[in-house]
């Protein structure tokens, strides 16, 4: 089954670190709207008798600053356009303070089923420092009136290595998190994106980024307190209580097929011949809009995913997920990784970085440390 994703383009404040499309200017919000809603029927039209769906990722940008009326509106035509499956899971990304209790009752009564909370930090001077909107109680509150609007799969998104960020502050962000009792915890370590603020500020000597060092040290504790705090790792940066991973997470990283609608969108279709293909909207609301209003494609841009580079990318997704199969891999691209490989694949076992076992592949706690080495590596 495949996964369909909403790009909402709005933010109260941009955070200075974030690179993802979007705009604090909500006054195109209608216009915004009717393109969606038409970029999704005539996407129905061509691919609703292909797959079936079971998540749907509202993403952004801060999706919750969507009315529950304009979400009504999107789900609606979601489900005239494609086939849904009846147990799909369904995402809001939410930031603390940008969705009271009412709200999100009404998320939940339209559907929605799980939230994304961005945390991000506990601490007042991170949360400054990311330009974060909210406060800890804030963000304590969210999770709160998550609970009491009736959501039980919740997301807590968390992020260390920041500068001057201690290792005991990163333990106390864990341990609050934690504490919240989510189902599920994101924890990403802090990425210099160029095109954003954070990176002009890192080019003039404004701030500087820990250390290589440190931020080891910090993942390495994540790993032990999230095994400690009873959550299983499914992904580099993903952790989950046993039956609360993310599906849609898990469908892009699968290579299963995933359409996305709004600015800025990525979407990937297989093909038996090629492979797959994959295509990106617009980066900007107006060219969207205007595209998609004068029947034209929203993309600006797309690739062939030719069989060798779907390798590729299914030995470094299945990596950073944890497992490959290598019966799976050989069946798909005709090749065996443990004959291939072996020598190298011997040598991470020796080193206890990985384990060999009933023809999978599965990284250690000591693994996850250096996955993209490994992959690149293997490949």
């Amino acid at each position: 089954m495949g996964s369909l994703y909403l790009h909402i383009p709005y933010c109260e404040k941009k955070c200075l670190y974030c690179d993802f499309y979007s705009i604090e200017n909500m006054e195109s919000m209608e216009r915004f709207l009717g393109a969606l809603e038409k970029e999704i029927t005539e996407a129905g039209a061509e691919y609703a008798g292909k797959e079936s769906f079971e998540t749907i990722f509202f993403g952004g940008g801060t999706p919750s600053l969507l009315a529950p009326s304009a979400l009504e509106r999107i789900l609606l035509r979601l489900h005239s356009s494609f086939r849904i499956d009846p147990d799909a899971e369904v995402t809001v990304e939410t930031n603390p303070g940008t969705a009271d209790l009412e709200k999100l009752r009404a998320y939940r009564s339209l559907g929605v089923n799980r939230l994304s909370i961005g945390i991000q930090s506990f601490h007042p001077d991170e949360l400054k420092f990311l330009s974060r909107i909210h406060t800890a109680g804030e963000a304590a509150d969210c999770v709160e009136n998550a609970y009491r609007a009736g959501f039980e799969n919740l997301n807590v998104d968390l992020i260390f290595s920041l500068p001057k960020q201690t290792l005991d502050r990163w333990k106390e962000n864990l341990q609050r998190a934690a504490a919240l009792q989510p189902k599920h915890i994101s924890a990403y370590s802090l990425i210099v994106e160029e095109h954003t603020p954070l990176y002009a500020m890192v080019q003039e000597g404004r701030v500087k980024p820990l250390s290589e060092k440190r931020d080891s040290a910090m993942y390495e504790t994540t790993l032990e307190m999230m095994a400690n705090f009873g959550f299983e790792q499914y992904e580099v940066s993903n952790f989950a209580r046993p039956g609360f991973s993310c599906r849609h997470n898990k469908n892009y990283w699968n290579h299963s097929n995933y359409l996305g609608f709004g600015p800025s969108a990525h979407s990937f279709w297989k093909d038996r011949q090629t492979g797959g293909r994959r295509w990106w909207n617009a980066r900007s609301i107006a060219q969207y809009c205007d595209a998609v209003q004068k029947g034209a494609s929203a993309a600006a841009g797309s690739e062939v995913v030719d069989k060798e580079k779907m390798f590729s990318e299914a030995v470094f997704l299945g990596l950073r997920t944890g497992e490959l199969s290598v019966t799976t891999l050989q069946q798909l691209y005709g090749i065996d990784m443990l004959e291939a490989r072996g020598e190298k694949l011997k040598l991470y076992s020796d080193e206890q970085l990985l384990r060999i076992d009933n023809r999978r592949i599965a990284l250690t706690r000591k693994g996850f440390m250096v996955c993209d080495a490994i992959a690149e590596s293997l490949l």
